[in-house]
């Protein structure tokens, strides 16, 4: 954080002072007082104590604050009462969301023509929402390509003539997990394995994004190749057993408007409130959650003339789960309302450890992810110019579909925000432009144990609050440059290519 000149650095000797000036330090008469600097009212102290909060919460009540559990509760609470401190008045918007949990290690194994058993974690992983089971079954490769993504399992018609029972063995690419798992399902599967397509190492962290009724787990490339191989000569037996269970759980958002501002004209400021349930969350999302809060307290001395729109505070439920929350708001608004929504900035991890300052990238300068609506661009450029200003480097940051922002990006609504970096790896030139280690991980706690107060690289959550401080302040006061000053009517978005990720899972 910049911090205000104080003492002497503002000190002027009275006697060289105009006899037309009144108290020592007021403005003269009739002109008009200085305009507030938010990025300066906004401390990183004020930060650090909502950490603090988070942190002590998550340490009392089971040792997380993920949603569905008493720290999620807690921590609402906490922001509740926080903002009615600051003068503001928070809403809670209650919700459902379907949940899931393995309630015992699943079990992948080769039992003929040979036998081979696979690491849980390593070589295979159960995919979100999958169905529960135990199977022993011949496996049929469906449609898997020779080379490239190919549609393995997009079709009906890739199911003809498969044998009912049998397990489908496919390659991940094109369509979803959980259209792949819906047709196979449909074609008499017992269980579906989907491995990781060409240029893909590691496992699938995927979803079928709503509860299957049979086994879904997916594989390493490596070990995909080889089932498919082997697969293909006749006689190949898996052993597949998951053991899952499906629900509803509530949850809930907290929503809170300024005093002042256009209704019709909303600049909306998200981050979410919850954490996974291995760790506390501070850097994942607590540090969103806090800037958030520190600004919400300050946001009243732009006065008036500062406020001319609405800003519209909003900390989500159960993004952990896939974005439940932010997609329920959207969802629950009348299309009327929607339309007020001039901007959405999205904050999700604002200091990690070994990270980078990320702001979205708006105008899809670098072709990857999905395209967010016309204004986006505008909003990134306001983050980079300030952070330019300073002399600060930055990064950009694609729209892939992990954050909040999704669902106000597939309603039309331009978009933007910052993070500093999850479980990516870090580049040579990253390390040279902002520190840290290249080859290594943005936030080496990243859904871990270890994301308390010690993971936050306190300097980067400093100086990016600031930028989001600043760039909120400009919106306040003007929303010309993103939608011309007033909301312009909701339209459908064409994006580059459709959503990789739904939150922490991916989804095709």
């Amino acid at each position: 954080m910049r911090k205000p000149l104080t003492g002497a650095a503002l000190a002027l000797p009275l006697a060289v002072l105009p006899a037309t000036l009144v108290l020592a330090g007021s403005p003269a008469l009739g002109a008009a007082p200085p305009r507030p600097d938010l990025a300066r009212l906004v401390t990183l102290k004020d930060i650090e104590a909502h950490l603090r909060a988070f942190q002590e919460i998550a340490d009392y009540n089971g040792g997380n604050r993920a949603s569905g559990g008493a720290g999620y509760d807690v921590s609402v609470r906490y922001v509740a009462g926080r903002l009615r401190k600051a003068g503001l008045t928070p809403k809670i918007q209650k919700f459902s969301y379907p949940f899931w949990r393995e309630r015992s290690r699943a079990v992948l194994a080769r039992t003929a023509p040979s036998k081979a058993t696979y690491r849980l974690g390593r070589d295979f992983a159960t995919l979100a929402y999958s169905g529960s089971g135990k199977v022993t079954a011949r496996v049929i490769a469906v449609d898997v390509p020779s080379r490239g993504e190919g549609t393995s399992g997009c079709e009906k018609a890739d199911f003809k003539g498969f044998k009912r029972g049998s397990i489908a063995l496919v390659q991940r690419g094109t369509c979803t997990f959980e259209t792949k798992a819906a047709n196979a399902r449909a074609a008499g599967a017992s269980a579906v394995v989907i491995y990781n397509k060409p240029g893909e190492k590691g496992l699938l962290n995927g979803t079928v994004n709503r509860p299957a009724r049979i086994p879904v787990v997916g594989t390493s490339r490596t070990v995909g190749l080889a089932l498919a191989k082997a697969a293909r000569k006749g006689g190949l037996t898996l052993r597949v057993r998951t053991d899952t269970v499906h629900g509803k759980r509530r949850s809930s958002n907290v929503i809170a408007d300024s005093g002042r501002g256009r209704a019709g004209n909303v600049v909306l400021l998200g981050a979410h409130l919850d954490s996974v349930r291995e760790g506390a969350g501070i850097n994942d999302n607590a540090t969103g959650s806090a800037a958030l809060l520190a600004i919400a307290a300050k946001i009243k001395h732009l006065g008036k003339s500062g406020l001319r729109n609405r800003v519209r505070f909003a900390w989500w439920g159960a993004e952990e789960e896939g974005l439940r929350g932010s997609t329920h708001y959207v969802k629950s608004l009348p299309r009327a309302d929607r339309e007020k929504i001039a901007v959405a900035l999205n904050f999700d991890m604002l200091g990690s450890r070994n990270g980078t300052r990320g702001v979205y990238d708006g105008d899809h300068s670098t072709r990857t992810g999905t395209r967010a609506p016309a204004g986006s661009g505008a909003v990134e450029k306001m983050f980079r110019d300030y952070f330019a200003s300073r002399r600060l480097p930055t990064t950009e940051h694609e729209f892939s579909g992990r954050s909040d922002y999704g669902p106000f990006i597939e309603a039309g609504i331009p978009s933007g925000g910052m993070a500093t970096g999850a479980d990516g790896v870090k580049t040579a030139a990253e390390a040279k432009a902002f520190g840290g280690r290249a080859g290594k991980v943005y936030d080496p706690c990243y859904h871990a144990k270890c994301d308390r107060l010690k993971n936050v690289n306190r300097k980067l959550l400093g100086t990016n609050a600031d930028g989001i401080a600043h760039v909120t302040q400009r919106l306040a006061r003007t929303t010309v440059a993103v939608n011309g000053g007033a909301r312009l009517t909701v339209g459908g978005v064409a994006p580059s290519r459709a959503a990789v990720w739904q939150g922490p899972y991916r989804l095709r």
